[in-house]
């Protein structure tokens, strides 16, 4: 049944949300008549009045003496008998359910109610409110590939540089490895007798401070275990609180998903973090350890917390982020460095985690792992990543050191390869950054789009591959201005939605030159900006100009003459050796964790 509304804008000008939504109500079949916002209050309720109105629909911005002047217009329909007949509604920005009611309407819409409450709110249809709770689905990116080469010569070169590493790693073993094995029989024992034994044998190929923290409490310097209290706490928190009025960050489907990192070094942090971000759209994060956890060999056990950055990769840490995170939320875990990358992708993948972070050419350049060691280690980590259908995204290395972009995502291919060849699923991460190489080289000179442009079009005129620009964009282009930052966060950001990528990575505005713990509202700061970029963007995309196109062809030709180079190597750790992705006068240098371990 059709309902007679009188839209009333009791306001001096505004009137713009209450048009729209007369014009709404008229698309639905409904008869609306709109007064004018100038009307005085006595004329209004007159008309209402006369009128026989199934609902009076007032709107109104707040302000001083604005809840007397409302309870006073409530009076005088009450008096004109109008709320025997009329039910009285009233919206605007800052409008509550628990405002209207104490302002005595019989109900209110404010500024995250959808049209579609309000219409069935008219024809009195039951709708399920969408203001609490994500309610959102988990979202896959890597499903659509093919992981089909365009460019034959460079997909001849990566293959026979996958088949020599990996050929050259069957039969290869580590203590990385075997703790990773051991890892997995301890999570899954039952018997506690056996669990002893499994954990002497994980002791026997640890570094002394993990045996310590682990068997006697003696932790790491600035490392201690979280309380039963404060865990109670958590729940407390998480059982109490619900994301209310969730956003909505990509406003057109070939916008990215976003992802921020998480590390704060306590876990608790991290979640109460990542809850906020939730509500305000956030898609994933990634989880980023202590550095320190690259040089020994071995992880800690349990619920603890850490001084500093990096968040201790534990198997209750992961496990604690991944229960207390919406199920829509992904969650990616750092694997890609250090002595403990097999059993980082073992407990990521028992903790349920959707992702892990793994690159055998970084990690053992610009993080000090040793390339024999990472190459063995790595091989066996991409392998468990498949085991447990976790995509593995394969972060670039030009954002810190001199490396330049084409020795980059050669590295990032030789991943893709990998990947491809042991049944996992590899997602490149070129980044939009203005890297050193770039700061002296001067591809950046007339503005940021058309390198970054070129780097993403000519991994796609290479491979039918997922594309996540991070780690985070923006990187080296924001100051510690907060609005700067912002705006930095969101013109990148609007370039990745331009080209149409998969994800995106994006810091918080306090990140890069934070002197203290990342704040929850510095987070939000680019959350809301990227998602104004995108609104403003929308189906719309950047024009970069012709140089685009020759800094493309450049990079694609410069990425086959260091693959050609690689594949001259015995194999990949050689070729890591000898400088052919990353050399001294590029800022890069082998690591040396690990040197010899391999058995």
């Amino acid at each position: 049944m059709k309902k007679r509304i009188l839209c009333v804008p009791l306001d001096p000008v505004h009137d713009v949300g209450i048009k729209i939504i007369r014009n709404e109500l008229d698309k639905h079949g409904h008869k609306t008549e709109l007064l004018s916002p100038d009307l005085p209050m006595e004329e209004i309720v007159k008309h209402a009045a006369f009128g026989k109105y199934d609902f009076i629909f007032v709107s109104r911005t707040l302000g001083y003496g604005v809840a007397e002047l409302l309870a006073r217009f409530n009076d005088y329909l009450d008096a004109a008998g109008v709320r025997e007949t009329s039910r009285i509604v009233i919206g605007g920005k800052p409008i509550t359910p628990e405002l209207a009611a104490e302002l005595g309407f019989d109900k209110g819409f404010g500024a995250n109610s959808t049209m579609d409450e309000i219409i069935a709110y008219v024809e009195g249809k039951a709708i399920e409110s969408t203001t609490v709770g994500l309610k959102r689905e988990k979202k896959n990116f890597t499903d659509k590939y093919s992981y089909k080469f365009h460019n034959k010569e460079i997909e001849s070169l990566l293959s026979d540089i996958s088949d020599k590493v990996i050929s050259w790693a069957k039969g290869k073993t580590s203590d990385g490895i075997q703790r990773a094995e051991l890892r997995k029989e301890i999570i899954h024992s039952k018997n506690e007798q056996e669990k002893e034994k499994i954990y002497k044998k994980y002791n026997a190929i640890s570094d002394p401070s993990i045996v310590d923290s682990n068997q006697k409490r003696q932790y790491i310097k600035g490392v201690r275990k979280v309380t039963d209290e404060e865990l109670e706490q958590l729940n407390l928190f998480l059982t109490q609180n619900h994301p209310v009025a969730p956003q909505k960050i990509q406003h057109h489907d070939k916008h990215p998903l976003l992802f921020k990192f998480l590390g704060s070094g306590c876990p608790l942090l991290d979640i109460i973090h990542g809850k906020i971000c939730e509500r305000w759209g956030i898609d994933g994060f990634l989880v980023i350890n202590p550095s320190w956890e690259a040089r020994y060999e071995g992880l800690l056990d349990g619920y603890l917390t850490h001084e500093n950055d990096g968040t201790i990769t534990s198997f209750s840490n992961i496990n604690l982020l991944r229960k207390s995170l919406d199920p829509s939320t992904l969650l990616t875990v750092r694997a890609h460095r250090g002595l403990n990358t097999p059993e980082t992708v073992m407990l990521a993948g028992e903790a349920g985690a959707d992702m892990v972070k793994i690159n055998l050419v970084y990690g053992s350049l610009g993080a000090g792992t040793d390339p024999e060691r990472l190459a063995v280690d790595g091989i066996y980590a991409i392998k468990l990543a498949g085991e447990h259908k976790m995509p593995f995204d394969i972060p670039g290395n030009d954002e810190l050191s001199g490396v330049p972009a084409w020795k980059t995502l050669a590295g990032l291919l030789i991943n893709v390869m990998l990947g491809i060849k042991l049944s996992a699923q590899p997602i490149l991460k070129p980044l939009f950054c203005y890297g050193p190489h770039i700061v002296i080289n001067g591809q950046m000179k007339n503005n940021y789009i058309d390198y970054n442009v070129a780097k993403i079009n000519a991994l796609r005129q290479i491979v039918d591959s997922p594309i996540w620009p991070g780690e985070p964009i923006a990187f080296m282009t924001q100051t510690e201005e907060r609005v700067q930052a912002a705006n930095a966060n969101s013109y990148h950001a609007a370039l990745a939605a331009s080209l149409a990528v998969d994800a995106i990575t994006v810091a918080s505005t306090d990140e890069a030159y934070s002197r203290g713990p990342i704040c929850i509202t510095s987070r939000i700061d680019t959350i809301r900006a990227v998602t104004d970029a995108f609104r403003f963007l929308g189906n719309a995309d950047f024009a970069p100009t012709q140089q685009a196109e020759l800094f493309t062809e450049e990079i694609i030709t410069k990425i086959t003459e260091v693959l050609r180079e690689v594949n001259k190597a015995e194999n990949l750790p050689q070729a890591i050796y000898s400088g052919c992705l990353g050399n001294k006068d590029d800022g890069a240098y082998p690591g040396k964790f690990g040197k010899g371990t391999i058995k």
